[in-house]
């Protein structure tokens, strides 16, 4: 009776208000609904993305699809040329408002919905594309009630495809406000008069005001309190039925759980036994503040701190352990030189790895989709890097001589200090985009742990890298195991040019991946007038310190203009085309994912980038093999590959949501099972037991 009054209620409000509408000249609007494009020249045959921009008036709301115990949602009547198709409407995370006890799913903040728009493909450059589509909304207050109604139009262009650059942060920074899709399926159970829903959520992970938003109507009593538990990893979210709720319960429940102030994650559960035990969250009667599970940090650091010490067998780092080496051996078995040029590096190591995270922490509480490595994604980094290479290559093969960059004869003077900490800032640079066992869970959580606690662990990946030398410097038989310098010494330094040159070529390489061809003329002119300098800048009016100091503000005057000229990097159609190595993979979305796994498809997902020395090898060894192209095949699974070389916002936001800080990731989704992370190491046994008895799989 309750329902039936308020709903009576509600229909004469929204007549009155129709009629009292009727006889005004116009709409008085208070959340105001705009219609923007991600680009107007679209490519033929490609998505182009919409938004639905909203923007409610001072003490106005406006709601999400299902708007709670009353309110009514968006609606949209769409008017497109033939052929032209348009997707679901995606809503960010909504705000619960409960007025005179009617909980209410809203929006009180302006935001942006974000449909996509599929384009025939043929279509002529130049052909116009009217889009428009009549809107049905409602703003409301605590006390009032209007709806809002307009025609949302533009006029998109067959063209280039084109994004500028203000739109795009604007588009990435909506696509930041929507849930993120779970990968694992979640469990929901019906106790008498009870709901409850079991969602996968890492221990380690934070909470703060979690909330189960059900995307379907007449599942939860949308007013009654939700009590969350924390077990292990999943949260348990109860509450009451809906008097409504058929029976038996629907086969799959969908909703949004959020789990912060503005995040969430998109799930589905279906019937399953819900874990019992674990700690409330929050008081029963919702009285009280969420409470934040504490994280382990201990172990977290633990896992940085050997994630480090594991970066040092890897490719990644071994150009840089030739310069260590180098140095070693120039200081034999002296105990003083050796613990000076240890603590140097260390500190240059762990203050870079903290720098590092920092940056990218600040970044992303701006807003912007940045991951692990991130600087290896920009075009003048790899610029920069790529002449330091090139001088530190020229430097060991002995074509030249500076002592801030040469490992030092006497590691106890201040030059040779300072090229011990500028090589530890070096190597955690080169390091940094190699992810590896144990580290990848600690960088993962660092995303989402508070800023003093992921410097931490940012500093542990450091102290970890850093580990081997502080022994040999720190324990008297490793120091003295050491080979005393000779004639061999020379030698060796010339050999350890070889890593360094190879390294010098990856990444004009790379170069050219982000920036193409002119980016690849300038990298390659950039070098060749960096070693012009290096090698025949010898003023004989000069002294060697003035020399040094001239050449070093030459070398910086090289890249300054050669940055200045540095194409970007190349966004679009080149990163993001479907794979055409041997797996024939398709190129990575989350409607893409969800389509084959809708479809009851197994798919196996792995993310790569070109500057991941420890993807390539995986590729190389494992993926990108005949054998394994014919184990998925024969198995029926598909494959998609995340291309993250570039800056790629969803593939951040897809990555943050697995808990990863970077690539490699390797994850499969066996036909109507939750999905399984692999190894970041690969091996092709693994693979075929983690492809082969998918029942076995947690």
């Amino acid at each position: 009776m309750t329902r039936l009054a308020l709903l009576l209620a509600w229909l004469a409000l929204l007549l009155g208000i129709e009629q009292a509408h009727a006889q005004l000249p116009a709409m008085e609007i208070h959340v105001h609904a705009g219609l923007e494009a991600e680009t107007l020249r679209p490519v033929a045959g490609s998505n182009v993305t919409l938004a639905i921009t909203m923007r409610p008036d001072k003490g106005w709301h406006g709601y999400w699809s299902n708007p709670g115990d009353a309110g009514e949602g968006l609606n949209l009547d769409w008017q497109l040329p033939p052929g032209v198709k348009v997707g679901a409407p995606r809503f960010p995370v909504p705000e619960t408002l409960i007025i005179s006890g009617f909980m209410n799913y809203v929006y009180e903040r302006p935001h942006g919905i974000l449909i996509d728009l599929q384009l025939p493909a043929g279509l002529a450059t130049g052909t116009k594309i009217p889009v428009r589509a009549e809107a049905n909304w409602l703003a409301c207050t605590d006390r009032v009630c209007v709806p809002q109604r307009g025609l949302l139009s533009l006029d998109l262009v067959v063209g280039d495809g084109k994004i500028e650059r203000a739109t795009q942060k604007r588009f990435d920074d909506w696509r930041a406000a929507l849930p993120v899709p779970l990968d694992r399926a979640g469990r929901f159970a019906v106790d008498g008069q009870s709901f409850l829903v079991a969602i996968p959520y890492p221990a380690a992970a934070p909470v703060n005001g979690p909330y189960f938003f059900p995307l379907a109507n007449g599942v939860i009593a949308y007013a009654a309190p939700q009590k969350v538990r924390r077990v292990k990893d999943w949260l348990v979210i109860e509450t009451k039925i809906a008097p409504s709720l058929k029976k038996p319960p629907p086969i799959a429940v969908e909703g949004v759980i959020r789990y912060g102030a503005e995040d969430g994650l998109i799930v589905r559960a279906v019937p399953g036994t819900i874990p019992t035990g674990g700690t409330y969250l929050q008081s029963d009667d919702m009285s009280g503040e969420p409470a934040t599970a504490a994280p382990p940090l201990y172990l977290l650091l633990l896992g940085a701190l050997v994630g480090g010490l594991i970066l040092n067998i890897m490719p990644c780092v071994f150009p840089i352990l030739g310069l260590k080496a180098v140095a070693l051996a120039k200081a034999g078995g002296d105990e003083a030189a050796a613990r000076s040029d240890a603590l140097a590096y260390t500190a240059g190591v762990i203050i870079s790895c903290v720098a590092l995270g920092g940056v990218m922490l600040l970044l992303r509480s701006g807003g912007e989709q940045i991951g692990w490595a991130f600087q290896l994604q920009e075009p003048a980094f790899v610029l920069f890097l790529l002449l330091m290479m090139v001088s530190i290559t020229a430097n060991l093969a002995g074509v030249f001589e500076i002592g801030a960059i040469e490992a030092g004869d006497t590691l106890t003077r201040t030059p040779g200090l300072m090229g011990s900490f500028w090589t530890g800032v070096l190597a955690a640079v080169v390091a940094t985009p190699c992810t590896g066992p144990f580290m990848a869970a600690a960088m993962g959580a660092a995303l989402l742990l508070p800023a003093a606690q992921a410097l931490a662990l940012f500093a542990a990946l450091g102290l970890g890298i850093a580990l081997p030398f502080l022994a040999i410097a720190y324990i008297a038989p490793l120091r003295c195991s050491l080979p005393k310098p000779g004639p061999w010494l020379n030698r060796f330094r010339i050999w350890m040019a070889v890593p360094m040159a190879l390294t010098t070529i990856a990444l004009l390489w790379l170069l050219w991946r982000l920036t193409g061809s002119s980016g690849l003329l300038i990298g390659t002119l950039a070098s060749c007038a960096l070693l012009g300098i290096l090698v025949g800048f010898t003023p004989k009016k000069l002294s060697a310190k003035s020399i040094a100091v001239a050449k070093m503000l030459l070398a910086a005057s090289v890249l300054i203009v050669a940055a200045r000229f540095l194409p970007q990097a190349t966004e679009g159609a080149d990163a993001r085309r479907p794979s055409e190595n041997i797996l024939a993979a398709q190129a990575f979305s989350e409607d893409r994912l969800a389509a084959l796994r809708a479809s009851g498809t197994p798919v196996f997902l792995y993310f790569t980038a070109d500057w991941c020395v420890t993807c390539k090898i995986n590729e190389a060894a494992v993926l990108e093999r005949r054998e394994t192209a014919e184990l998925f095949a024969k198995r029926g699974i598909q494959v998609l590959r995340g291309d993250y070389t570039r800056r790629d916002p969803e593939i951040t936001r897809f990555l943050s949501a697995q808990k990863a800080a970077g690539v490699p990731l390797y994850l499969y989704y066996p036909k109507a099972r939750p999905g399984v992370q692999l190894p970041q190491i690969l091996t092709s046994d693994a693979l075929d037991a983690a492809t082969a008895n998918s029942a076995a799989l947690p």
